[in-house]
């Protein structure tokens, strides 16, 4: 039985390390597309980051009558299998648009597999283990960050479209899952998603929403800010993958850090975003942006965590079709607002520093939330 649960546990951890890699892994190629995109404006370039994002929020929102239509393997294979073809068949287009309908698939396949990366966790485990898991799940999501973020600036210092092979990782994920997972239904009869019901998970969804607003700034921003500093693509790509080496750490980490550390970890995320853009903000120079970095990767990495694990214990063992569809919606609407918001404000304010500025105060309107509506939660004995 243990090994049973140790190849599920690893199937389910192989989705978690996909799903980060739908955006985030291709912002050391944005300097390079933007290139060969030189007629497009900047958030069009910008959009092959942040596109996928709101197709994954439609689906989500589809996620309940999908689990009614398909079992659980079957939902997982189909989404990887699409995963695969959109991700890794941007390799073969030379049109933005063409290019942009391919990571939209993308966005679909996610949001397929996106409520299952932690939602399973909840239904195949009890409540005192899922704080663990919970930070093996997102370490596992920083890792995929690290291998895709690093494969694919160098793939794109190559050429900008063998980015994009990164994608063929999700084959792996394919064999994980056919052979560990079981083939059931996670709907029940009594699980029905009413907005009266998810009212009281509102604490968990806004702050998914501000951690992916605010980590957002990092990957549409970075590269682009780098490159005007004259960074090479090399360079860049070995300080973002730093920051996910540092969220992977926390996440590694988090389990213990949650049992400890409790009452604190509430306010690690803003905190950390707050100083971080800070000082990316008002330290350009490399230091302050190997220094911001960290401080950026140390937010994410205890805030993902800290608010699926949060959901998952009061949301039981119906969490993956009533709470996770709603955190993986906030956490990708996050994403795909980032730059809608950010940008205007950006402009407004001028400067290559003004992203990281709007950032700062991102992060104190996070600080507020938290303060005014996240009570303290005792987690199950482990």
């Amino acid at each position: 039985m243990k090994q049973n649960m140790r190849g599920l546990t690893f199937a389910i951890l192989s989705i978690s390390l996909l799903t980060v890699m739908a955006g985030a892994a291709m912002a050391p190629a944005l300097g390079a597309i933007k290139e060969h995109f030189s007629g497009c404006s900047p958030l069009t370039v910008q959009l092959i980051v942040s596109l996928p994002a709101l197709f994954i929020i439609f689906t989500t929102f589809a996620f309940r009558p999908l689990c009614r239509l398909m079992q659980t393997r079957t939902l997982a294979l189909t989404g990887l299998a699409i995963y695969v073809v959109a991700g890794a068949g941007a390799f073969f287009v030379d049109e933005i648009g063409w290019l942009l309908v391919l990571r939209a698939m993308l966005g679909v396949s996610v949001g397929m597999i996106m409520p299952l990366s932690t939602g399973l966790l909840s239904f195949y485990f009890p409540p005192e283990e899922q704080s663990r898991l919970m930070g093996l799940s997102a370490a596992m999501n920083q890792m995929g960050g690290v291998v895709a973020t690093l494969l694919a600036g160098i793939l794109a210092t190559v050429e900008w479209r063998y980015a994009f092979l990164v994608y063929l990782a999700g084959l792996v994920a394919i064999v994980l899952v056919a052979i560990e997972l079981p083939n059931e239904r996670l709907a029940s009869k009594g699980s029905h998603l009413q907005w009266k019901t998810l009212l009281r998970f509102h604490p968990s969804v806004t702050a998914m929403l501000f951690i992916m607003l605010l980590f957002f700034v990092y990957p549409t921003n970075f590269a682009l800010t780098a490159q005007a500093q004259g960074i090479t693509t090399l360079a860049t790509t070995l300080v973002m993958v730093g920051l996910d080496v540092v969220a992977f750490a926390i996440g590694l980490l988090f389990g213990w850090l949650m049992h400890h550390m409790r009452r604190q970890m509430k306010y690690a995320a803003p905190l950390f975003f707050m100083g971080g853009y800070a000082v990316l903000a008002f330290i350009p120079e490399m230091t302050g942006m190997v220094i911001g970095s960290a401080l950026v990767g140390l937010a994410n990495g205890a805030g993902v965590p800290y608010v699926n694990t949060i959901a998952s214990i009061k949301g039981g063992k119906d969490a993956a079709i009533t709470v996770m569809p709603l955190i993986s919606a906030a956490l990708y609407l996050g994403q795909f607002l980032s730059p809608l918001i950010v940008n205007p404000l950006s402009q407004a304010i001028g400067g290559d520093n003004a992203p990281y500025l709007v950032a700062v105060g991102l992060a104190v309107l996070f600080l507020l939330q938290v303060f005014f509506t996240r009570k303290h939660h005792a987690l199950p004995p482990a």
